[in-house]
């Protein structure tokens, strides 16, 4: 499967409001041993919000790879790449830049990493297995749902 932008866009607000939201609920209410809030939300929505940014350019890269695929590994260095991403913004580049992302500041970075990383991760598996079960033509769409 080619994933088209469109495609890209339905299947990422798709998991992150099925998976990332199951997640993020059981982070917001301490599940984890973890400190409860609403902060794991904020991060839940900028993961969605960049990560609709971060897709135009996964496409427009995409275009250069001889078979025009996006195969799992890219997937995982992408997580990485957008996870260092947000980490930076976190933190604010306090040395370049006074900007942070707002409402993130209150988490440690030990919990900000395990929620992102187990968002990221739920969200792969779903991608790669259930989403092929469930959407049968998912693929054949450009990974659009409707």
């Amino acid at each position: 499967m080619t994933p088209t932008l469109l495609g890209r866009w339905q299947t990422r607000l798709f998991l992150m409001g099925t998976i990332g939201i199951l997640l993020t609920i059981s982070f917001a209410e301490g599940l984890w041993g973890n400190p409860r809030g609403t902060v794991y939300w904020a991060v839940l929505g900028y993961i969605t919000i960049f990560g609709l940014g971060w897709d135009c350019l996964y496409i427009h890269l995409q275009n250069y790879r001889w078979d025009q695929d996006w195969p799992a590994a890219m997937q995982w260095l992408a997580a990485i790449w957008e996870g260092l991403f947000l980490l930076l913004l976190r933190t604010g580049l306090r040395n370049f830049f006074s900007f942070n992302l707002p409402a993130t500041a209150d988490l440690s970075l030990t919990w900000f990493l395990i929620h992102y990383g187990s968002v990221w991760l739920g969200v792969f598996i779903m991608s790669q297995s259930l989403m092929r079960i469930l959407f049968p033509l998912w693929r054949f769409r450009g990974g659009r749902l409707f």
